[in-house]
């Protein structure tokens, strides 16, 4: 199983400890963890979008690909989708993917203070997870076109 699918699962383990008075620094990890769970589906999909999957893959070239996804390439590349026609579900994703990297943003750098409840973390998992799933029903080729934009920089001349 690769390592995204278990995220969401720890970010839950996270946001539920200390159940009276949960501690920020775990709803703070469980935020995090639930962005993370959505960019390591999409690097994973990257790669096997563009190198493949199997035996027959290059494993280095297969790294490669996974490595070069960036945050903000991404998420600037996600706030096109919607006037570039992708399906619903890409859709979903892509405002998903750059929601949570903003929340994240705010509670680990932005904001130091920031204060989060349980319900708004949990309420987050749940989003990254459905976002997940609903990615998972487009098909191939929608899913290789948004990993080419969110990957490979388009050059205007």
């Amino acid at each position: 199983m690769a390592v995204s699918h278990e995220l969401i699962p720890t970010a839950r383990r996270l946001a539920s400890l200390n159940v009276r008075r949960p501690r920020q620094a775990d709803l703070k990890r469980a935020d995090s963890t639930a962005y993370y769970a959505m960019f390591h589906t999409l690097a994973r999909d990257c790669a096997d979008r563009f190198i493949g999957t199997g035996q027959t893959r290059s494993t280095a070239a297969w790294r490669q690909v996974y490595r070069a996804l960036g945050h903000g390439f991404a998420k600037q590349s996600c706030s096109q989708v919607t006037k570039l026609g992708f399906p619903s579900n890409i859709v979903h994703f892509a405002d998903t993917f750059a929601r949570l990297q903003h929340d994240r943003h705010r509670a680990d750098y932005n904001d130091p203070d920031a204060q989060l409840n349980r319900a708004d973390v949990l309420l987050m998992m749940r989003e990254a997870d459905r976002a997940i799933s609903a990615r998972n029903r487009v098909s191939l080729s929608h899913r290789k076109t948004f990993a080419a934009l969110v990957l490979l920089k388009n050059r205007r001349r």
